[in-house]
């Protein structure tokens, strides 16, 4: 059996194979018919080399070229969504609708369209004047980057067409993608439309290049490489953190989302006033997406009081009565497994009945635990296993003193939120609590539960570590995400017409000039 092509130098070739593998359907467990190539360090060497190349041309490219072929690949993707749904159906177990089609895929183009408006207008690069000294700065590409994507999110996320990838296109580098071994159809044909994208917008064609697999040892090597001059990962916190420290012995930037259990709070007066309607909402969050979201309520710490027992028992119903979701693969299966077991083993007790699961398809029970404030502050560490899935950890505290201790305790978060009533009389809690709590996260919530992370220029969609590898950035909200991907350029006593455009006296765009020893914001267009 033939295997697929990877894309390098903007060509689909035979790769330099080291191995070769097939995916698997989630839904039925078995193989799907198609092979995808192990690349060996050769298809690294070529894609490095071209992607080198093709940075030089991006420098001098206009930004408007940027935008258009974000824009042109917006179009595309929209003209093949059924297919493009189709594989990430058969790939990922996820539902056709409303999941892919009704909000995946407007999703992933919108974060195109958002970036090519960043790129053309600007601003983002936060170019900054001192005309009397004649110095000025501005955000430039940084050079290739390469980008891991995750497997919960095969468009959205995906380092062909994700956040990262627009990102890092808008601020005007080339991408290497590291396509999912668990949907390598999706990631070939998102690379196919990207290619006919940059021809019709007259990018070079190495501007998107694409590996199915390659070993972890070659990983490493390719995020330590000096052609190489950033990374973005998403994924889970072992990986991840490997590649990092490979990066980081070498300096490369490397932005990885790593892990989260996203705690949420529920204080008294909030489960006094609607604790049914707060058990639902719960549910609905935890098992929305068989749980498989990087936001996912993971960890729920509630009062030791009435109140707090029926909202355990109640979440414990909700969680039994629903039918389990297809986990993405075996390796989510047993990552899933292994977490639950070792939050048993640290002490947590089972709310949850967990029926055996369906064996004709990835999954598990729902399952629900439940542990004593005192009993987690034991091991806080072993508590804090992300379950990542349909499970959770529910908390129970004695008082508002405890609970501030459980949240001292916590590793750094995506998001955290606090549930408070519509009244006053959980005010003083959260006065004292959400102090605790805005240092633990990157984004804080209230009354709100955290799964759904908007694409808003005012999105945080990071953390402390390890949340993220760097608290300062966020991988989801444009213009603020392209800024990881870029390098601050200063230009000292440069004569005019050698300046970038958005360096130049008569462009609007600028964003600071120093008069008279004043700085002023000038308007942007």
């Amino acid at each position: 059996m033939n295997t697929a092509p990877v894309l390098i130098a903007g060509e689909w070739r035979q790769a330099a194979e080291s191995g070769r593998f097939q995916p698997r359907n989630p839904s039925t467990t078995e193989a799907i018919d198609r092979t995808y190539p192990k690349s060996s360090w050769r298809d690294c060497e070529a894609a490095l080399d071209a992607a080198t190349n093709a940075a030089t041309t991006l420098r001098t490219a206009s930004a408007e070229d940027r935008a258009r072929f974000l824009e042109y690949y917006a179009d595309a993707i929209e003209a093949s969504a059924d297919e493009l749904c189709a594989l990430a159906h058969e790939e990922t177990g996820l539902p056709l609708t409303p999941r892919l089609l009704d909000v995946e895929l407007p999703r992933t183009t919108g974060q195109l369209r958002a970036a090519a408006k960043a790129a053309r207008e600007g601003s983002w690069a936060q170019a900054t004047l001192d005309t009397a000294a004649n110095i000025r700065s501005v955000r430039g590409p940084i050079g290739p980057v390469v980008i891991f994507g995750p497997n919960n999110f095969p468009l959205a996320f995906n380092g062909l067409a994700g956040g990262d990838f627009a990102a890092a296109i808008a601020a005007g580098n080339p991408v290497i993608a590291k396509a999912h071994t668990a949907h390598p159809g999706t990631c070939q044909k998102l690379a196919s439309l990207a290619l006919l994208s940059l021809d019709q917008a007259g990018l070079p064609g190495a501007t998107v290049q694409m590996l199915y697999a390659i070993s972890r040892e070659d990983g490493y090597k390719l995020v330590r490489d000096a052609r190489l001059s950033a990374g973005a990962f998403t994924g889970s916190r072992p990986a991840g953190l490997a590649l990092k420290q490979a990066a980081d012995q070498v300096g490369t930037p490397f932005y990885a989302e790593l892990s989260s259990i996203n705690p949420v709070v529920m204080l008294p007066g909030a489960l006094a006033e609607r604790g049914a309607a707060l058990a639902e909402e719960f549910a609905s969050s935890c098992l929305m997406g068989s749980g498989q979201f990087c936001t996912n309520p993971g960890l729920v710490i509630v009062p030791a009081n009435d109140d707090g027992e029926l909202f355990i028992a109640r979440s414990g119903e909700l969680f039994d009565g629903a039918n389990p979701g297809t986990l993405l693969s075996a390796g989510t299966e047993q990552g899933l497994q292994n977490a639950i077991t070792q939050l048993r083993e640290a002490g947590a007790t089972l709310v949850t009945n967990n029926r055996a699961p369906d064996e004709g398809r990835f999954c598990l029970p729902n399952t629900l635990l439940c542990v004593s404030g005192s009993g987690f502050l034991k091991d806080p560490t072993a508590f804090q296993t992300e379950a990542f899935g349909n499970a959770a950890l529910i908390v129970v505290s004695e008082s508002t003193q405890q609970t501030a201790e459980l949240l001292r305790q916590l590793e750094g978060n995506l998001t955290g939120c606090i549930y408070s009533s519509s009244t006053d009389v959980d005010d003083e809690a959260y006065d004292s609590l959400a102090p605790i709590l805005r240092d633990k996260v990157g984004r804080l919530l209230n009354d709100k539960m955290p799964t759904g992370v908007a694409v808003s220029p005012a999105m945080n969609h990071g953390g402390p570590f390890p949340a993220s590898g760097h608290p300062g950035f966020t991988a989801v909200g444009v213009p603020a995400s392209l800024i990881r991907f870029s390098k601050l350029d200063c230009y000292d006593n440069v004569r005019a017409h050698r300046l970038p455009p958005l360096l130049q006296d008569e462009n609007p765009l600028k964003a600071w000039r120093l008069v008279d020893g004043n700085w002023t914001k000038n308007p942007v267009n």
